[in-house]
């Protein structure tokens, strides 16, 4: 089976970017070389890999990356630093 990464890079501005790929060493090399202009780390290098999580199933890695995109950026710090207990505190609550 191929597997499929989702991962979490720190740019430059401080900001989060949030990608998947099946092949991670490649695309963290394109996005530290700014392989593609348009994209949102282009002018936020240099960046670091600061998370990421292995799939066996391509959909659900792209599930998973849609769904992080949507979290605040301390739910994002929380799942960086491996603080899983904070998690569902973290999601955002409609009144």
């Amino acid at each position: 089976m191929k597997q499929s990464y989702v991962y979490i890079l720190k740019c430059s501005d401080d900001s989060y970017y949030t990608g998947v790929t099946s092949n991670l060493t490649q695309r963290i090399f394109q996005h530290e070389i700014g392989f593609y202009p348009e994209c949102y780390t282009a002018n936020r290098r240099p960046i670091e890999l600061v998370y990421y999580c292995e799939f066996t199933d391509i959909n659900i890695a792209i599930e998973t990356e849609k769904k992080i995109k949507k979290w605040s950026r301390l739910k994002k710090e929380a799942l960086i630093n491996q603080e899983f207990e904070k998690l569902p505190n973290l999601a955002k609550k409609k009144f």
